[in-house]
């Protein structure tokens, strides 16, 4: 079982294949975003790799992160648990000013069908 380090949260381990959004709220209990209901559009549910990011993301999580600009952030909902991994929170419910976290991410990664990239 992979283990996902969570900085300022703790360790914990989690079953191979899971969606790290989901991970985040369900084993580690952390108030992670995830607007969009983890669909890769948002960018809600951002994390920082301090350790074992995976060498690719899907094509759906490249499109949005090129379309914001963004750089050194991942979306948790876009990244599967695979190996050991430690992040870093970025995006989380308290002080957000938002009424809720979003819709619960389905198990399975979406949108689908899930196209994978090298980073």
């Amino acid at each position: 079982m992979p283990k996902l380090d969570i900085e300022g949260c703790g360790e914990y381990e989690v079953e191979d294949g899971t969606r790290l959004v989901l991970a985040l709220t369900d084993v580690a209990g952390v108030d992670q975003l995830h607007a969009c209901g983890g669909q890769g559009r948002c960018t809600t549910c951002r994390v920082e790799f301090l350790a074992g990011e995976p060498g690719k993301m899907t094509a759906a999580e490249q499109a949005t992160l090129t379309s914001r600009d963004l750089s050194g952030v991942r979306l948790s909902c876009q990244v599967l648990c695979q190996n050991d991994m430690k992040v870093r929170v970025v995006s989380r419910l308290e002080g957000s000013g938002r009424v809720d976290a979003g819709g619960r991410p389905d198990e399975e990664l979406q949108p689908q069908p899930a196209n994978w990239v090298e980073v």
